[in-house]
C-alpha cells in the first residue's frame, strides 16, 4: 500500500483538502472521485479483459487518465481510503435498478464498507449513472442528502436495500449484507461482467460522470445530460467519430482516431 500513488490520486481527482480519515475528508473525496474519474466499459467492448489488481488500475484510471466499473473504481478508492487510515472491508452487492421484481441478479457489483466517526458508512464510486454521490450511513434508515438524488438504505428480507427518489419515488438500487466476501468471488463477479455473452457491459455502451447539479451519461448511439431539478437534454450521436469527440469533450477520455467499440447494440451502421 505504500506505493500507492497517492499524489497521483490526488491530482487526477483534484483533491487539495485535509488527509484525515475524518467524515470530511471522506466525503470530499467521494464527491471528487465521481466527478472527476468516468464510469466506463469501452475496455470490455473493445475486447481487453478488466485486470482487477491495484497496480494495473493504478495504471489505468490515474496515469491513462481512463474511467472504469466498478471493481476498479471502488478497489482504487479503498486502497485510497485505507492509506489515510480509513478501515474499509469490501462487500459484493446484488443490481437491482430497472430489474424485475422476481428476478434474482447476481452478485457482481462491488462496494464498500468504511468505518468513521465511529459509524459504518456505505462508499460506492463505482455505480455509474445512478449511484451516488456521497458516502451513506449504514446505522440509518431514514432519507439521507446527496449533492444529488435522496437515498435511503432498508432492511428487506435480512438484506440492506439502497434505494434512490427519483421523480416516481423511491427505487431499487442493489441490495447487499455485511457478510465478506473471499478474495475469489470479486475475480468470478468481475470475470462474468466483462466476458459472459449475456453480461450487461459485453452489448451496451456505458459511460457516465457525475457533474454539477446534473449527470452526464452515454448509453449506446444516445448522449443525456440529467439535471437535479428533473429537466433532461438528449442528443443523438451521430456516428461512430462523433462518439470519440463527445469522448474527449464530455469526459476526458482520448482514443486513436478510427477507435470503434464494438457488439450488440453499440455499433453503427456501415
Amino acid at each position: 500500500m505504500s506505493a500507492l500513488d497517492l499524489e497521483g490520486y490526488f491530482r487526477r481527482v483534484g483533491f487539495a483538502g485535509e488527509r484525515t480519515p475524518d467524515l470530511g475528508t471522506l466525503r470530499a473525496l467521494h464527491h471528487r472521485h465521481v466527478s472527476a474519474i468516468p464510469f466506463e466499459n469501452l475496455d470490455v467492448l473493445l475486447g481487453r479483459p478488466i485486470d482487477i489488481e491495484l497496480r494495473a488500475i493504478e495504471r489505468k484510471l490515474i496515469h491513462d487518465r481512463r474511467g472504469g466499473y466498478c471493481f476498479e473504481h471502488n478497489t482504487l478508492f479503498g486502497a485510497v481510503l485505507r492509506s489515510l487510515g480509513f478501515p474499509v472491508t469490501p462487500l459484493l452487492a446484488r443490481v437491482r435498478w430497472q430489474a424485475p421484481a422476481d428476478y434474482r441478479t447476481p452478485l457482481t457489483h462491488m462496494i464498500l464498507r468504511v468505518e468513521c466517526g465511529g459509524r459504518p458508512w456505505l462508499v460506492d464510486v463505482g455505480f455509474g449513472g445512478v449511484g451516488s454521490t456521497a458516502p451513506l450511513a449504514l446505522d440509518s434508515a431514514g432519507e439521507q442528502a446527496t449533492p444529488h438524488e435522496p437515498r435511503r438504505l432498508l432492511s428487506r428480507g435480512g438484506k440492506l436495500v439502497h434505494q434512490l427518489l427519483g421523480s416516481d419515488g423511491w427505487a431499487d438500487v442493489y441490495e447487499f449484507t455485511s457478510e465478506e466476501p473471499a478474495p475469489f468471488d470479486f475475480e468470478m463477479g468481475n470475470w462474468f461482467s466483462c466476458t459472459h455473452p449475456k453480461a450487461h457491459f459485453r452489448s451496451k455502451l456505458v459511460v457516465t460522470r457525475a457533474g454539477p447539479g446534473c449527470r452526464y451519461g452515454v448509453l449506446n448511439r444516445e448522449f443525456t445530460i440529467r439535471r437535479n431539478d428533473g429537466t433532461m437534454e438528449k442528443q443523438e450521436i451521430a456516428s461512430a467519430d462523433a462518439l470519440l469527440a463527445l469522448l474527449a469533450d464530455r469526459f476526458d477520455l482520448h482514443f486513436p482516431p478510427g477507435t470503434r467499440f464494438g457488439g450488440g447494440e453499440v455499433a453503427w451502421p456501415v
